[in-house]
């Protein structure tokens, strides 16, 4: 009987593939980076191809590291980075240009125009999302409209569109052209009620229907794989990143929250049965969809950059030369030397929405070190994060007293006891950190029977560490107002 569950985590940055023992524990894995493609400001793309080429090496290496035999995986989950952009072509499968990643913002002037609709503010009632460069409509649109001849070939049925999952599962399965809910959900072209392809948003953005997946529940055997490695072991399970990493938080219930600290922050939180329209900035989404269950809602907040400004620290200033030597120079100094730094390198996403913000360092002063911008840094991911659970807590009508975290940063400590200090709310990281990838294996075992229900699961969910608040409520508020100030300074940096 196997004994072993799968989860391909395709990510902003690079792609692992986890294998998990029945516990959930993490028995090994294997993770590879792909090339980050800049060809104008502002724009940010990927190889698809390479992508591909990135799962195929990592789910051989995992399985030979492992020791296994496909018959020793029940399933696979797959989960992945959810906005970005696929087009490919049905008959040879190769991606017609490389994907438009979630953080380009080269659709700015499509969001403007969009905006001065008069009806504009169905796009947010039907899929729960505002216009914004983030979502995956106008990606689409400006790749029908930009490269040679592909509206037409679209048209008639020749390409294909996915977001990464899409393309993986079609490579995976050789062939089968399908997405879940909470992919869907992010394209900003299905309807949140009725869960599928909505015909009037098609219209808006010139989407033919026949490019689109199918849109299948989160948790479902899809097909075999039929690569080597893995072949004959079902793809059972689909969701997008934050969505997994909520399944592997074990946030099943509304109201319980998890915070991913990565390239960008996101925050999200079950809502259950109810999606809940936001009046503060948030996003509403599909939290996931389990067999014929129905589908669960969140409420999510969205922060661009958070974990990337570290990186961008380090490869833009040299400051330092891994992203984990961040705290130890931000622990050089006492305090931020009262300096704020705002990272909208591509915009503000939650609560503001402002594409044409821009990032600033405000404070400075002769005094100003390396490690003050170090400790800025770090504090600018709290800071962002207070705005969202604020906003969050005006919408859902309850307060979040407790953050579950995860994802790279929950590493650094200094920056999970600033973030209980902001918030003055207790934070936890689970003893398993790696949920993203958990989430989807858990996704792909439910369906497949490896677990018997989300109580088993739950069960599996521990605590690793916890932090509590120890700021002075005044001091709290001081930093915090001038975080504030600092944020309204880089609003409408560009011209709309």
């Amino acid at each position: 009987m196997a004994e072993y569950l799968g989860g391909l985590d395709q990510g902003t940055t690079s792609t692992r593939f986890i294998i998990f023992d029945r516990r959930g524990n993490p028995v090994v894995c294997a993770q590879k980076e792909h090339e980050q493609i800049y060809p104008k400001p502002g724009w940010v793309e990927h190889d698809a191809d390479e992508i591909w080429f990135r799962a195929e090496q990592v789910m051989g290496e995992a399985m030979a590291q492992a020791s296994l035999e496909p018959r020793d995986l029940a399933a696979i989950g797959v989960t992945n980075q959810r906005e970005t952009v696929v087009l490919w072509d049905r008959k040879t499968g190769r991606p017609v240009h490389n994907a438009l990643v979630w953080q380009d913002t080269r659709v700015g002037h499509l969001v403007s125009e969009y905006s001065r609709l008069e009806d504009a503010g169905r796009f947010r009632a039907k899929t729960g999302l505002p216009l914004s460069t983030y979502f995956s409509s106008l990606k689409i649109r400006w790749l029908l409209d930009n490269v040679p001849g592909l509206a037409e070939r679209a048209r008639s049925g020749d390409i294909l569109f996915g977001t990464i999952d899409s393309f993986l599962v079609w490579r995976l399965t050789g062939g089968l052209h399908v997405t879940d809910p909470t992919n869907a959900s992010r394209t900003q072209l299905m309807n949140l009620e009725t869960l599928d392809w909505d015909s009037s948003l098609l219209d808006a953005f010139g989407v033919p229907r026949c490019m689109l997946p199918e849109i299948r529940s989160s948790s479902e055997v899809y097909g075999p794989a039929v690569i080597d490695a893995v072949r004959g072991v079902p793809i059972a399970g689909i969701l997008g990143d934050q969505q997994a990493a909520l399944a592997g938080q074990a946030c099943f219930y509304p109201g319980e929250a998890k915070n991913t600290y990565g390239t960008g922050c996101f925050l999200l939180m079950n809502t259950g049965r109810e999606a809940i329209g936001s009046r503060f900035g948030l996003l509403t989404t599909v939290a996931f969809r389990f067999g014929n269950q129905p589908a669960s809602y969140a409420l999510e907040g969205s922060v661009a950059i958070t974990g990337a400004l570290v990186q961008w620290i380090r490869d833009n200033f040299g400051l330092i030369r891994e992203s984990s030597e961040i705290e130890s120079l931000a622990r050089t100094v006492e305090d931020n030397g009262g300096i704020y730094f705002v990272p909208a390198f591509s915009g503000l996403y939650a609560p503001y929405w402002k594409h044409n913000a821009r990032g600033i360092i405000a404070g400075l002063s002769r005094q100003t070190n390396k490690g003050h911008l170090a400790r800025a840094a770090l504090e600018a991911t709290a800071f962002q994060t207070r705005e969202v659970v604020e906003a969050m807590e005006k919408d859902a009508g309850f307060a979040v007293n407790v953050i579950r975290t995860d994802g790279g940063m929950v590493r650094n400590e200094l920056l999970m006891q600033f973030q209980a200090d902001i918030l003055g709310r207790q934070v936890v990281r689970p003893v398993v950190q790696e949920t993203t990838a958990l989430g989807a294996a858990y996704a792909a075992g439910l369906a497949t029977g490896f677990y018997r229900d989300l109580e088993e699961l739950r069960a599996q969910w521990k605590v690793d560490r916890t932090w509590e608040p120890a700021m002075k409520p005044g001091e709290r508020e001081r930093l915090f107002g001038f975080w504030k100030k600092a944020v309204t300074k880089s609003f409408d940096w560009l011209e709309s």
